[in-house]
């Protein structure tokens, strides 16, 4: 489904991304650990292009792009193969639930409204929140809104979720409300990408792991050998720092 060759990106004079390459099948998860400043994020933000690549290629489904010589039409194709979860929500303040999750149904996929109001309600259902559905995000709770952000992303089909950090926000006592929805997109296989640093969750939910660091994937695997038997010194450190690896003999 996704892959990406030689992928690099630059800020200023600092190397936020440095030639990373990797794949990931219909229907997979793949999480992206690591510490912060490490890529993990960049990296998903240049797979939609919220951020421009220097140089690389990405190919998501049948749409491949080469980040060195691309039209305007190719920047709009390969957005459109992704939806993105964010860390803040995003959402629309003055829209209901149902309005944010109908919006792009409307005005990027052509649906009628009325049609865009069954799909909606049907996947804020999806999510546990159809008591919601008239509510405005102001009143609804940070797991709440997390999980408008997740209906909407739904909405558009997309090839692959990009998940950037989805409970970073959110009180301790909301995570595990957003991460059973993400939890049961897995089981449907819906095929995403978690940049994350709930490291029970990773192992637990994903196919495949990547650790990056300095904006380079150095470790990639299972997600039982990357965290039970992970082979570089940095990964090890990594986990033992969050408190993972101390389960495990290396």
């Amino acid at each position: 489904m996704i892959e990406i060759k030689g992928l690099s990106k630059k800020f200023n004079n600092r190397q936020a991304l440095a030639d990373v390459s990797l794949e990931v099948l219909k229907g997979e998860v793949l999480s992206i650990i690591g510490h912060s400043g490490s890529g993990k994020s960049t990296l998903l933000r240049c797979l939609n292009f919220l951020e421009k690549p220097d140089a690389g290629e990405i190919r998501i489904d049948e749409v491949r792009l080469n980040a060195t010589k691309y039209s305007s039409r190719d920047e709009i194709a390969i957005r459109r193969q992704s939806a993105m979860v964010f860390q803040s929500y995003n959402l629309f303040r003055n829209k209901t639930a149902l309005e944010n999750v109908t919006e792009s149904l409307i005005y990027t996929k052509g649906f009628s409204k009325a049609d865009a109001r069954a799909l909606g309600l049907e996947l804020l259902e999806r999510v546990g929140l159809l008591p919601q559905a008239a509510q405005y995000p102001i009143t609804l709770s940070g797991g709440q809104q997390q999980r408008v952000a997740i209906a909407r992303a739904l909405a558009v089909d997309p090839k692959v979720i990009l998940f950037d950090e989805p409970t970073s926000a959110l009180d301790p006592e909301l995570i595990n409300e957003v991460l059973d929805v993400i939890q049961n997109l897995a089981r449907e296989k819906t095929t995403m990408i978690i940049v994350t640093h709930e490291m029970e969750f990773a192992r637990k939910v994903s196919d495949h792991v990547i650790f990056m660091a300095d904006g380079q994937v150095v470790e990639r695997g299972s997600a039982r050998q990357l965290f039970e038997r992970p082979s570089d010194e940095r990964t090890r450190r990594f986990l033992r720092q969050t408190g993972e690896i101390e389960e495990y003999v290396i």
